[in-house]
């Protein structure tokens, strides 16, 4: 009788002989499994392969271990969204890794696709600059390459500082803190992207001092040249490690030259941005 069973659980081809088992015959609940060990990416990319790996694409138990442990707080307390939790744990995580708004704009929220890493930018407009209701030294203006509608530009200065603050509740790991900047004004002629380098002076005679401190002690410094006229630059700030994932942090971090025995000026300050540290080196190999 055992033997009748087997042979009625096994297909057959029109000759009677075993078919071999199909990619297709994965049970679902095994295809699950198997998507819960890659990375997002690679779970996208076998969704396509067949039915089973489609439909198990989908279990929240896969996307809920992508998330970052604190994507609740996320959604409740910076996003402050709590309906956001009500959807299915893909559609979150595709949700999260598209850039949120908080601080009423003046801040960006993201995940990286690849990882589930938390990043995050503050605005110009969300940095303590020196000087800038003076518009004899700074004005906003208006672009397309910033995630934001506008950007601190100097025209001159003798005392250069820009300062910035944030307290988030971050993931266990290592992040890296970056300023985006570019020298001189872009804007688009006939179409074409120009820049115009009028106000460029002064930051080739001494370097900027950049700094970070941290609530836990933490503190770097460093020093560079600004370079590169007409290009945004990605200048890293510094690394900090967060071990409690359920404690604020709270970062500070600076950017100056403050030597008054000449001006500068022709800079323009897009945001300051925090990375995973292993989606920095990506993103710093890549600009």
């Amino acid at each position: 009788m055992g033997a009748s069973i087997s042979g009625a659980m096994v297909d057959r081809d029109e000759a009677g002989s075993a078919l071999k088992p199909r990619l297709g015959d994965i049970p679902e609940s095994c295809a699950a499994l198997v998507l819960a060990l890659l990375d997002p990416p690679e779970i996208c990319k076998l969704a396509r392969v067949n039915r089973s790996f489609h439909d198990a694409s989908s279990a929240d138990f896969i996307w809920e271990s992508k998330l970052p442990s604190n994507y609740t707080f996320i959604v409740e307390k910076v996003l402050r969204d709590s309906t956001l939790l009500n959807l299915q744990k893909k559609q979150l995580y595709a949700g999260l890794c598209r850039p949120n708004p908080f601080d009423a704009g003046r801040k960006e929220i993201w995940l990286d696709k690849n990882t589930g890493g938390v990043c995050l930018s503050i605005s110009s407009k969300a940095l303590t600059i020196t000087g800038i209701d003076d518009r004899r030294y700074w004005t906003h203006i208006s672009t397309e390459e910033s995630r934001y509608p506008t950007v601190a530009y100097l025209q001159q200065i003798w005392w250069f500082q820009v300062d910035g603050e944030v307290e988030f509740g971050f993931p266990v790991g290592t992040y890296s803190l970056f300023f985006r900047l570019q020298l001189g004004k872009s804007s688009k002629r006939l179409g074409r992207r120009v820049c115009n380098s009028k106000h460029i002076h002064g930051w080739e005679i001494k370097p900027v001092r950049f700094q970070l401190t941290t609530s836990e002690g933490q503190s770097v410094e460093s020093r560079c040249y600004l370079d590169n006229p007409g290009n945004w630059v990605l200048y890293r700030v510094g690394d900090f490690v967060v071990q409690n994932p359920n404690a604020f942090t709270n970062i500070k971090f600076s950017l100056t030259q403050i030597d008054c025995t000449h001006t500068k000026g022709g800079l323009c300050v897009d945001a300051a941005l925090i990375y995973p540290t292993t989606v920095a080196k990506e993103i710093s190999s890549c600009s």
